[in-house]
Parts: structure tokens; C-alpha cells; sequence
């Protein structure tokens, strides 16, 4: 019950903040379909005819998903900076449920509410380009919701290092462009990414979508896969996250900004 009302409330949180602050909600999706016409209107007068299609249909899915990655897995970091600004990061430890539960739900929020504006990007996309893909739901959220492990681990790594650092702008607006990297370069060009986090389930989400598979027609290593590589970046997370606020509780850093 104390996990439902805690999910409840943080989830009406980041729905209320994107509500409230519409415009830049707005600003922000339109900034990636902005980025989708620059690479549909490349692909089309630059690209190869012969591989139009293809080319579209793959910047299309590498869009929608680096926006979801890009935003969900900065946000805590944001999160973490806004808290510490407005003085009230040490409050959140005066919680009984633990901090990082309370960003774990908070990451679920965001995660819920980004995956809608994905869909919305994938759409307007797919209607200016005129390639539709597969979208069905019994197929690709499974895929997406084990992907999603890997970025919470991830996440709380940023989160661990904002705790600490404070001034992470920087470095979350340069890591951004390393997500666009590990989204766009497929797995057939570059194997070893796949030990990347969410880099193969983005793949497997784009095999999906694409090529109009189902789930029993991807080979069960790439599932065992997928939840490895998931489940090793959640433990890492946590892990570098409970010892960056340790860190910070022994110096004192909570307090300061």
C-alpha cells in the first residue's frame, strides 16, 4: 500500500510539473520531430532510393527511442540538481520509504509519460514520412518495460553522481549525444554494443516494428540477453547510488549546493 500511495503521488507530481510548464513539454517534442524531418529530408535528397524506405523506417524508431532514452534517464539527474537548489534534497531523506524508492517511482512517472509523447512522435512521423510500422502493444511492451530496467540502473547512476557533484549540467547535456550514439548505430555494424545498456532492446523493439514480427519469432538468446545485460546495469546502478550517498551523507554534501 505504502509503494501504491508513493507511486500514486509522483506519478501526479511529474504529471502536474508537465501540465503546469506546457510550453516547454511542447518545446521539447517538437524539438524531436524537428530532428526527424532533418534526417527524413537528408535520407530523401542525400540517401540512397534504393534504400528510402528502409532508411526512413529506421530513423523513425531511433528518433522516438532516443527521445524516451534521453528523457527518462536525465530526468533523475535534473531531478536530483532542482531538489538540491531549491534546498529541499535533504527533506527527501527524512522520508521513511528511502530515497531511492522515492526516485524509482518517480522514474516510473516520467517513464509512463514519456512512453505517450514517444507514441505521439511515432505517429506524426510515420504520417509526414508515410511509413507506418508495427505498434502492437502485446508485442513491443514487453520488450520496452525489460528495456526500461537497464535505464533505471543507469539513472541512478547519474542520480549518485548529481548527490555528490551538484553541477551536472554539462555532462547530462554531452551524454545525451553519446545516447543518440548507442540509438542510431545498429548492432550489425558495431556487435559489442550490445553489452551496452538498452542497446539491444532497442534493436530488438526496431526488428519488431519494422519487420512486423511477434515475440516468438525473436530468437530466445536475444531475451535472455536482454535480461541480463537489464537486470547487471540495475544491480550496477543501485550499487554506485547507495555508495555515492554514502559518500555524500559521511561528508555532508546533502546540505550543500
Amino acid at each position: 500500500m505504502k509503494w501504491l500511495n508513493l507511486m500514486k503521488a509522483n506519478f501526479k507530481k511529474e504529471f502536474i510539473e508537465l501540465k503546469r510548464y506546457l510550453p516547454n513539454t511542447i518545446a521539447l517534442l517538437a524539438t524531436f520531430y524537428i530532428i526527424f524531418l532533418a534526417a527524413f529530408f537528408g535520407i530523401m535528397f542525400i540517401g540512397d532510393p534504393a534504400s528510402f524506405e528502409a532508411n526512413v523506417q529506421y530513423s523513425i524508431v531511433s528518433v522516438a527511442f532516443w527521445s524516451l532514452t534521453m528523457t527518462t534517464m536525465n530526468f533523475i539527474g535534473y531531478a536530483v540538481i532542482t531538489e538540491a537548489m531549491r534546498g529541499t534534497l535533504e527533506q527527501l531523506y527524512m522520508s521513511p520509504m528511502g530515497v531511492w524508492k522515492i526516485m524509482l517511482t518517480r522514474m516510473l512517472g516520467q517513464f509512463v509519460l514519456q512512453l505517450l509523447f514517444m507514441v505521439i512522435l511515432l505517429f506524426a512521423a510515420m504520417a509526414t514520412s508515410g511509413q507506418w510500422l508495427s505498434l502492437n502493444p502485446m508485442t513491443t511492451l514487453p520488450i520496452i518495460i525489460i528495456t526500461m530496467i537497464s535505464m533505471i540502473g543507469v539513472s541512478y547512476m547519474i542520480a549518485g553522481l548529481a548527490i555528490i557533484v551538484k553541477q551536472i549540467q554539462a555532462f547530462l547535456q554531452i551524454f545525451q549525444f553519446v545516447l543518440m550514439g548507442l540509438v542510431f548505430v545498429p548492432l550489425s555494424v558495431a556487435p559489442f554494443l550490445a553489452f551496452a545498456p538498452f542497446v539491444k532492446g532497442v534493436d530488438m523493439i526496431r526488428q519488431v516494428m519494422i519487420e512486423n514480427l511477434t515475440l516468438t519469432q525473436l530468437p530466445l538468446a536475444d531475451y535472455g540477453m536482454l535480461l541480463l545485460n537489464s537486470f547487471v546495469y540495475l544491480a550496477l546502478g543501485l550499487l554506485v547510488y547507495h555508495l555515492c550517498e554514502k559518500q555524500a551523507m559521511s561528508k555532508g554534501l546533502l546540505g550543500q549546493y
